[in-house]
């Protein structure tokens, strides 16, 4: 089967026996073609079937109108969510957006920056994987003048803008409400590496607020994971219920976490909220589908990715780079459900 041929201006020039140079101009409109000429070129390539090649122009003027976006998965709601507020934001100041995903791995992290940073990308949004412990291969953006913003996942130490919740705060009211509920051996699931502080920031609000309220820190609750997977949940979740005595509550950093460990305990007769506690993270669809109805933290992703987006947009817009600042929300909440009622 033949490929399809792209109409060129070449082809309009020939069709028209004009110049190259004049079938480019009236495209434009450019003042220094007439407007019968640029009618009949509009005209001729539209019956053509001719569409501009916008990313051979960026490439020319070394400007793609693209935002790269490189994050773990697009199959987490919460990423999924941060996505569509970076495309609204995109769309409407005219550019597109390329979405790449490492799926938590530093390797596939580093080849996709570069095919990125070979795409020409007019800026980058960022969520580090898993294994990411080393950030020098963002180095390529930031030396050439290139947009860069860390998004939730974000290295403690970048001079770049970064985007996140206040996690610390977040992780201790979690846990603040389970005791509030009566728990008193509250078990947590953390994962990530000291680069990407995001759940190291939830396992220190929750160690400060057993803390606070004097309840001992018992390193045997505490379950470091590879990744953040249903399946990761299920296989901590067992470990804990072989303890004894069990605990009696569990802050989980992700709501398909807290999913796998109230699934688990329904399967062993663990009857939750009555013998065990649950509160996620995220307010995922699953954690209203999922009986008992999942206690959560609010996480406002759609704002984190409009947010970013302006970033990338307003720097781009600026003759001058803005000072990397950190923008922090503030706004993340409780929503007490069943699965953690007294």
């Amino acid at each position: 089967m033949e490929e399809n041929k792209h109409v060129t201006i070449y082809d309009i020039a020939e069709r028209l026996n004009l110049a190259t140079s004049t079938i480019s101009r009236a495209l434009k409109d450019h003042h220094t073609i007439s407007d019968k000429t640029i009618k009949k070129v509009k005209k001729t390539a539209e019956e053509m079937g001719f569409v501009p090649n916008t990313l051979a122009a960026g490439l020319r003027g070394n400007k793609t109108r693209t935002i790269g976006v490189l994050i773990p998965t697009v199959t987490q709601p919460f990423l999924s969510s941060l996505i569509s507020g970076i495309e609204i934001t995109a769309q409407k100041s005219d550019y597109t957006v390329i979405i790449m995903q490492s799926h938590d791995s530093y390797e596939e992290e580093v080849n996709m920056a570069k095919s990125l940073y070979s795409n020409r990308v007019s800026g980058v949004i960022c969520s580090l994987a898993m294994e990411t412990r080393d950030t020098a291969h963002f180095h390529q953006f930031s030396n050439n003048n290139i947009p860069l913003v860390f998004v939730d996942r974000v290295p403690k130490e970048y001079n770049t803008f970064r985007v996140v919740i206040d996690n610390y705060t977040a992780g201790y009211k979690a846990t603040k409400h389970l005791i509030e509920q009566g728990c008193i051996r509250i078990a947590h699931l953390t994962a990530g590496s000291e680069l990407g502080n995001l759940y190291n920031e939830r396992k220190r609000g929750y160690i400060e607020a057993l803390k606070d309220h004097n309840i001992e820190v018992e390193e045997e609750l505490i379950i470091n994971l590879n990744s953040v997977t249903y399946e990761d949940g299920v296989k901590a979740s067992n470990a804990l219920f072989d303890l004894n005595p069990i605990p009696d509550g569990l802050f989980a950093p992700g709501d398909i976490l807290a999913v796998s460990a109230v699934q688990t305990a329904k399967k062993r007769g663990i009857k939750v909220p009555e013998e065990f506690k649950v509160i996620g993270f995220n307010n995922d669809p699953i954690s209203q589908i999922i009986d008992p109805n999942l206690s959560t933290i609010t996480h406002p992703a759609e704002k984190m990715g409009k947010a970013a987006a302006e970033i990338i947009i307003k720097n781009l817009k600026s003759s001058k780079n803005d000072d990397a600042k950190e923008i922090t929300f503030l706004n993340t909440e409780v929503l007490a459900r069943e699965s953690s009622q007294k």
